[in-house]
């Protein structure tokens, strides 16, 4: 049976998965897992372990390399990106995007192209990291003489030495234009960033290049192309959801929760640019339009706070906590950064005059309802700017094995919620490579099992919890 590698990077975690094309089906294997955590500078800058990541990529690929692979493929999540000198040489650490050095970029970049006409080029919702603004705070000296390589791109650089820009995550950077789906010169004119920065675009399924000859002898992986894939891990994702038709949502659950539509087209209206909803480009031609929101990193800042490793008695405990206790806005400004997340949420709760949870389990509730509750906002307002309505929602990654989440998501959407693919970004990220290869079948892959939740009671508590709060 074909066999393909996916490397999938999360910002928790990453992973080297194997998967096996067996009829209309593929069967995933995890090869290796490793930690993908930032580490702080005494500056107070946060900045990627990138050798790190490398080294425990390679040692998945050498496991990988018996079952003789036709291809291999990278996806990561958005906008870090490494710059390569003219030498061909990775210059400098790959920033994290929690790094504060873009704080006043917005602002900055407001001097030459204001929000309405960036949003009408991008269609990228804004988020204070983008990269973009990540590039505007670069010194001048460090954009002349370089590329600029994303994440996937660089890894894909250093495992075959070409260089390139998969679309997928291109378009997240806020200077692709959203249309044409090319750089935009618009912004590079504008700007300080040259236009020279930014190197030829890819499309998933394209060909990247084969193993450099010294990764290929300590990989075992000697006639192994790489192989360009939706290198976004959430278009990945997207892009392996079980469903067909136009009506449903979905809510990719991981570090953060990217919740939207999958659409023919992007929606560049003003009013969708006040929702902050971003166009992203999808497989297929397709636009992802959706909305960033603070995801299950809440949760894992917190167990770490607490030095808890059981999450599972922690979630256990949560789902029997009283409903409707407090509810927080996730996608404060304070709930970015890393630390002492639950009290923040303490504050939070204070500052709103609801009662601060007074264990974990409660903080725990309070997390899964307000995850739940932005969930079901983010797809009301998606629904109502395309101009779709929806009949079921699809929660994939991590998320799908939070049964808590899961349920209060169906609760407070008002609609099913069918969980699963738990590894989606790996599975779209073996199909693309598996229908690049010439495999037929997969569409969608229609027979991966799923989790039901249905919707409990009526949802008018969670609109007025939104209201309470202030995001609706």
């Amino acid at each position: 049976m074909p066999s393909f590698v996916a490397i999938d990077l999360g910002a928790t975690s990453g992973r080297v998965m194997l998967g096996v094309v067996r009829g209309s089906r593929i069967e995933l294997s995890e090869l290796r897992r490793f930690p993908t955590s930032h580490r702080e500078r005494v500056d107070g800058g946060m900045r990627w372990d990138f050798e790190e990541i490398v080294e425990e990529v390679l040692a998945g690929l050498r496991i990988a390399a018996p079952a003789r692979p036709v291809s291999i493929g990278v996806d990561t999540w958005a906008v870090d990106y490494g710059l390569l000198d003219a030498d061909g040489r990775l210059d400098g650490d790959v920033r994290c995007y929690r790094d504060p050095r873009t704080i006043g970029m917005a602002d900055r970049l407001r001097e030459t192209v204001d929000d309405a006409m960036l949003y009408r080029l991008t269609g990228v919702q804004h988020l204070p990291f983008n990269t973009l603004y990540q590039l505007l705070a670069e010194p001048a000296e460090r954009l002349s003489d370089h590329t600029m390589l994303l994440l996937p791109d660089l890894l894909a650089h250093r495992l075959t030495g070409t260089i390139g820009a998969e679309v997928t995550n291109a378009s997240t950077t806020a200077l692709l234009d959203a249309r044409s789906r090319t750089w935009a010169p618009e912004l590079t004119d504008r700007t300080a960033i040259p236009a020279s920065l930014l190197p030829p675009l890819r499309q998933p399924g394209d060909r990247i290049g084969a193993l450099l000859r010294d990764i290929a002898e300590r990989t075992g992986l000697r006639d192994t192309p790489m192989v360009a894939v939706a290198s976004h891990d959430t278009a990945s994702a997207i892009a392996a959801i079980p469903a067909s038709g136009e009506d449903f949502g979905y809510v990719c659950s991981g570090t953060w929760s990217l919740a939207g539509l999958e659409l023919p087209a992007p929606v560049l209206t003003e009013q969708a640019r006040l929702a902050n909803f971003t166009n992203e480009a999808g497989v297929g031609g397709t636009t992802r339009f959706l909305r960033n929101t603070m995801g299950l990193w809440l949760l894992t800042e917190s167990l770490r706070t607490w030095r808890v490793v059981d999450r599972d008695e922690v979630l256990a405990a949560a789902a029997d906590q009283p409903e409707f206790v407090s509810i927080v806005d996730p996608n404060a400004p304070e709930f970015l950064a890393p630390g002492d997340m639950p009290s923040r949420i303490a504050r939070a709760c204070a500052r709103t005059g609801q009662p601060v949870p007074d264990s974990p389990a409660a903080t725990v509730r309070t997390i899964m309802e307000s995850l739940a509750m932005a969930h079901a906002v983010t797809l009301d307002t998606a629904a109502r700017l395309a101009g779709r309505s929806l009949a079921v929602v699809h929660l994939v990654g991590g998320g799908a094995r939070n049964e808590l989440l899961c349920q209060l998501t169906a609760d407070a959407c008002g609609l099913p919620v069918l969980a699963g693919p738990v590894e989606a970004s790996a599975l779209g990220n073996v199909l693309v490579q598996a229908q690049a290869a010439g495999a037929r079948g997969l569409t969608r892959l229609a027979a991966t099992p799923l989790a039901r939740y249905q919707p409990r009671g009526d949802r008018t508590r969670w609109l007025e919890a939104a209201d309470r709060v202030g995001i609706r």
